[in-house]
Order: C-alpha cells, then structure tokens, then sequence
C-alpha cells in the first residue's frame, strides 16, 4: 500500500506538472496571437472598430455572427430597431462590400403592417435585354449652365465639421466613381470635397457657411468665387431639414476644429448655431428673391431644401410663383421627411415637428401638378431612403431623384452607434479625434460607396423589371400598392390620386 501511494503521488505530481506546462503554452501561445493580432488590426485599413481598438475589436464581429443565430433569445429580432433595423443596415453593408444581398427561407418582414409598401408585379415582367439604366434629367433648364445627369441615387448634406476629413474624402471619391452628385451640407465648400472630382451640390444654410461676408450676410463675391468651381454644379438654399425643423444646424464646439472655422468664417472652438431661418427670408417672396439672386450671380440652377409642415406653405409658396411667372421657381425643391436627420438636435423636433416624407413627397408632387409647375420643378427626395424598396416607392410617387446621407453612412461603416452629436464616433466618421479618425481609410471605403450606388440602381432596377418597365424612372402610382389599418393594400394611385394641371 504505502508503495501504491507514493507511484500515485509521483503520477498526480507528474501530471500537475504536465498541466501547468499546458497553461503556460497555453498562456503564451494566447500572448502571441495577441501580439500578432494587435499588429495586424493597427496596420489594417479595411475595418475601422479594429484599427482604433486592436484585439477587442474583433469581438464585435464575434459577437455579431453570433447574433444570427442567439438574436431570438437575447438580441432585437430583425426589424425592431430603430432608427434603423438590422435589415436595413445589413442589406447597405452588404452592397457596399458588394457581396450577395439575396436572403433565404422568406421575408422577415411583417407585410399586413400599415404603411407597408407592396409592388405590382406584371405578367409579363421586363426582359435583361430590355432593360435600360436611368436616362438623364435636366435641371434648371433656363439657366446659363443647367445641371443633366443620369444619377438616381445621390449623396445628401452632410457638412464637413459634421463628418470628419476622411469621411468627406472617401465620399468625394465615391461619388465620382458611381457617377452621382454630393451635397456639401450646409458648413461650406472644403478641399476634400472637392478631391474625388465629384459633382457638387453646394448647400446654402442660415449661417450662409462659405458664402458670407464679415458680417454674416451673403456675398456675391463670394458666390461667384464658389460658382466659378466646374464641379459645383448646384445651389441648394437649406430652409430646413428633417432632423430640426424650424432650428438652425448645431456644430459642438469640440467639432470646431481650426481648419472648420477657416472654412465657415467662424471661431474655432465654439458651438456653430445657425439661426433658425434665414435673416433676409421672411415671405415666400424673399425667398423667390434670394432664388434669383443666387441663380443670377452664379449661372447656375438654384433650389431650396425644406421639411413640410402642411399644404398651407406649398399654397403660399406657389401662388406667389404663378403672381410672379414660372420663371421666378425654384429649378428644384428637396423635400426631407421629419424622420430625416444625421446630427445633432433636440429630441422634440426629432419626433414631433414636421411632416413623414410619406406624406410630405406626395404632397409636394401633387401641388406641383396643380398648379402647372411639375415639369418646371424637379423633385429630390429625402428622409431614410437607403434600401431598394425606400427608392423605389418615391420614384412612384413622383420624385425625380433620391438623396440619402445615413445610408451612406452605413456604407462608410457606421455601426449606429448613436454618438454623431458627440466627438466619440468608434468609426470615425462623425468624429474629429484623429486616432479615431484613422480607422477609416478613404480609398477603401471610397470603392463601398460606389459599390452602395451601384447595387442600389441595379436593384431597384429589378423591382421596375417585375413591375413590367424598363427603367426605374418610368415607375409610377400604378405599380405599388399601400397596406391599410385592415391589412389590405390599396392602390397608391387610388389613395394618392394625381390632381389635374391648371
């Protein structure tokens, strides 16, 4: 016995030795990858969330795939989140990799929900060797230098102050490679906008950012010097937006960055409130004046960007039109939704102040028809359009192009991670901290967002194609239908009929 318990003793010693070497290996073949994974998540420029936080970062990949297959026990089921659901971005992400964007085993989607919009799928659906991309639009006909492009899909204001450089930069570059316009948003014309030689749209908000004198007040000169860039190619006048309604645009003063200040004609440092309208614009006839004046100093088209609050103001805005002659309109109106909107506002306008682009957008269409002016005004649609189905529907309902900021967003990698009113963006792009701004590499996410453009036209494409059309632009009312309380759909064409012209 006492010989059995000493070879049991050296067995037990031996084998706790045995594990201690494994825990050691162990530990340090943990270290190593450590060290090499730390290494290669700061050198990486594909995936922003490891480059500015090496190793930990990768859980959040982990963690995701993951949540495939645990989300009915522990996470948000597909479409619960808001502003955006999983769906959504997933579909965005995807096509901005330009990866397989099919789905399998049915939709997750609730198609008796009100509001839900359904296509008519045709027959006798449209054949590939049919099948036409966008055809071009003009805008601003009667101008010295009108604006044609083909572009459906385009990159809505987002001011550089807002985004960071390499946001700007990988847009820019984007846009130029998809072939479709970017809104400067309303904090001025910066170099990297201007970068990818993109066309511009440059956006003129309350502050008049970029195009104002010392005292605050529009330049000519300074629009001319703004006009006389080829690639700015529109004046938008920003009225209001879908995030805040009736308040100025809200810049932090942590986002006031020197070059910012330089660029706006600001203080660094400082918060960059906006007034809430413009000084100078107090009558729809104001407003028609600013219009001509920017169109005659500039040469080129000139509209407004604004949220409805109710038919009142598009009665008022186009009867002074009509008192004035066609001529005096704006060459395009941007209509944003109240559930527009990618920085910084106050929650009561956020949630309670303006019209949903699904009123608003026909809306606008149908006065526009009723008072003779729709083939003299083009439409932009704008609030949450950032799926095949969201570009779809407007182009139903009448728009003449879509612009989007967040889905673009979504495509540079925004993870929704609800932190663009604060200097913390973990992806970089809301963000002026440059150690996390160097996770976002532009060339990278410049081939994402035209990857995004071009998977969007093309699917939405193939909805038009069910539908029994050519081209996306030849959709109309006729082709979606809209779920009512009962869960039944209706035509939109019958729920939103087209009033006669004037």
């Amino acid at each position: 016995m006492p010989a059995l318990s000493e070879d049991f003793g050296r067995f037990l010693l031996t084998s706790l030795e045995i594990i201690a070497a494994l825990v050691i290996v162990a530990i340090g073949a943990l270290a190593l990858w450590a060290i090499v994974a730390y290494i290669v998540d700061v050198t990486q420029t594909r995936q922003a969330i490891r480059r500015n936080y090496p190793v930990i970062g990768r859980f959040r990949y982990f963690f995701e795939h993951l949540g495939e297959f645990f989300r009915q026990y522990f996470f948000a089921m597909d479409r619960e989140e808001m502003p955006f659901n999983r769906a959504q971005r997933s579909w965005v992400y995807r096509a901005a990799k330009d990866l397989d964007t099919t789905v399998a085993f049915g939709s997750t989607r609730d198609l008796r929900r009100t509001g839900t919009v359904l296509f008519v799928n045709c027959a006798f659906p449209t054949l590939g060797e049919d099948a036409v991309p966008p055809g071009p639009l003009t805008i601003g006909e009667g101008c010295p230098q009108p604006y044609t492009t083909a572009s459906l899909f385009n990159i809505s204001g987002m001011s550089y102050g807002a985004i960071s450089r390499p946001a700007v930069q990988a847009l820019s570059h984007g846009a130029r490679k998809a072939g479709c316009w970017l809104n400067t948003g309303e904090g001025g014309l910066s170099p990297w906008h201007l970068e990818g030689g993109c066309d511009i749209v440059f956006q003129i908000g309350t502050a008049k950012n970029g195009v104002r004198d010392l005292e605050g007040n529009l330049s000519d000169d300074k629009l001319q010097q703004i006009a006389a860039i080829p690639q700015v190619r529109l004046f938008e006048i920003k009225l209001s937006q879908g995030a805040k309604p009736g308040k100025g645009g809200i810049l932090p003063g942590s986002k006031v960055t020197e070059e910012i200040a330089r660029i706006r004609g600001i203080l660094p440092g400082q918060d960059a409130i906006s007034p809430n309208p413009h000084p100078d614009i107090n009558s729809f006839g104001d407003m028609l004046d600013m219009i001509d004046r920017v169109r005659a100093v500039t040469g080129k088209p000139v509209g407004i960007k604004t949220v409805i609050g109710s038919p009142d103001m598009l009665d008022g805005l186009f009867r002074t039109i009509l008192e004035r002659g066609n001529e005096s309109a704006p060459d395009f109106i941007t209509v944003d939704g109240a559930e527009g909107g990618t920085g910084a506002a106050p929650m009561p306008l956020i949630d309670a102040v303006g019209l949903p682009l699904a009123e608003a957008l026909p809306l606008l269409v149908d006065k526009l028809h009723e008072y003779g002016l729709r083939e003299r005004v083009r439409v932009i649609a704008s609030g949450k359009l950032i799926n095949p189905t969201d570009l779809a529907w407007a182009l139903c309902v009448g728009a003449d192009f879509i612009v989007s900021a967040r889905g673009f967003m979504f495509a540079l990698g925004c993870i929704q991670a609800l932190q663009c009113n604060r200097n913390t963006c973990p992806t970089g792009i809301t963000t002026h901290n440059e150690k996390l701004q160097r996770g976002l590499n532009p060339a990278d996410k410049a081939e994402r967002v035209a990857n995004y453009v071009r998977n969007m036209v093309r699917e939405v494409g193939i909805i038009a194609h069910s539908c029994g059309v050519r081209s996306p632009r030849e959709l109309n009312r006729t082709h979606a239908r809209l779920v009512l309380d009962n869960g039944l759909s209706v035509p939109l064409d019958t729920l939103h009929p087209l009033p006669t012209e004037d």
